[in-house]
């Protein structure tokens, strides 16, 4: 019988997967290497991408707070301006009314009756005064109620008292002021000699 050695032939068999087995081993390596860099390659990219548009974001919030302090403000001026021209509107329609308040209280008081102190607080005025006789502070308080511009007259106080050896009473009262009619509810008149 003849005898074949196949164990060279064996070994190289082995020699050749084992050198295939690393060939591969190294190759698949490499690919896990490659893919791990591509993979970081990619996710830098990306990373820098969205840093640079967090940048982008971050500058046009600013931006747009500048804009927004910039809108307060202006909102902060145009306050401002109505509460001026609230004022210069309230100070245009009181322009006359301490006129019309004496010229009506003027003819409000009866023969005999002075005026000694006259106080206004807001819509509010105190005035006193002395009368002749009682009967005619009744009179003023009747024609202040009857007033266009007078009303609620309250009698604080009445006393009586010496003026030159005459008797007189001393009085206080307090009334309320009414709101005047506005210009579009009153005819224009028109004023003598003035130009259209």
């Amino acid at each position: 019988m003849i005898r074949i050695n196949l164990l060279p032939h064996r070994e190289l068999k082995k020699a050749a997967h084992r050198k295939r087995f690393q060939n591969m081993l190294a190759a698949a390596l490499l690919t896990g290497l490659g893919l791990s860099y591509a993979g970081y390659s990619w996710l830098d990219s990306t990373l820098s991408e969205q840093q640079r548009r967090n940048q982008q974001l971050e500058q046009a919030i600013a931006q747009l707070d500048q804009q927004l302090s910039n809108i307060e403000n202006l909102r902060q001026q145009r306050m401002a301006l109505l509460s001026r021209k609230e004022l210069v509107e309230q100070l245009q329609n009181s322009r006359t009314e301490a006129t019309r308040i004496f010229d009506h209280l003027i003819k409000t008081l009866p023969e005999g009756v002075f005026i000694k102190s006259f106080k206004q607080t807001g819509t509010t005025i105190a005035l006193s005064g002395t009368s002749l006789s009682s009967a005619r502070v009744s009179a003023l308080m009747r024609n202040l109620e009857q007033s266009e511009v007078f009303s609620a007259p309250i009698l604080i106080e009445v006393s009586s008292t010496l003026v030159d050896n005459v008797r007189a009473n001393d009085f206080s009262l307090s009334l309320s002021l009414r709101t005047p009619a506005t210009s579009a509810s009153q005819p224009v008149q028109a004023v003598p000699g003035a130009t259209p």
